[in-house]
């Protein structure tokens, strides 16, 4: 099967939508407001949708995986943001080396669970 795909589009939910909101204009994306209860947020060719919409058991298994070029640069990035003094909840976890690449972590205030990485090939 060709699926012929242009991108794809995950949802996320949000404890509170307008901290949220706040949060990921801060983190560098950009918003496109949908609906008084969704958003859709850009990094260039990449998006994904915001909704006013939270139920624990999902927002504490979302996962959401952004390779980025560099991750030791986008990381000292993210640290001067100093997100953690600005949103409650809010956590970022150094880089890690693995042996397909090298990650950092960024968890949201309603504790999404974002990956930023680069493989090695």
């Amino acid at each position: 099967m060709n699926h012929k795909g242009k991108s794809i589009r995950p949802f996320i939910g949000a404890k509170d939508f307008e901290i949220s909101r706040a949060f990921y204009r801060d983190l560098g994306f950009e918003e496109n407001v949908i609906s008084h209860n969704m958003s859709v947020f850009h990094s260039g060719a990449l998006s994904f949708y915001l909704q006013d919409y939270y139920l624990k058991d999902w927002v504490d298994n979302t996962m959401v995986f952004m390779e980025v070029d560099d991750t030791e640069r986008f990381y000292k990035e993210l640290v001067a943001l100093n997100l953690p003094s600005k949103y409650e909840n809010v956590k970022v976890v150094p880089v890690r080396t693995m042996d397909w690449g090298k990650e950092c972590f960024v968890h949201d205030p309603s504790g999404i669970l974002w990956h930023f990485g680069e493989f090695f090939n």
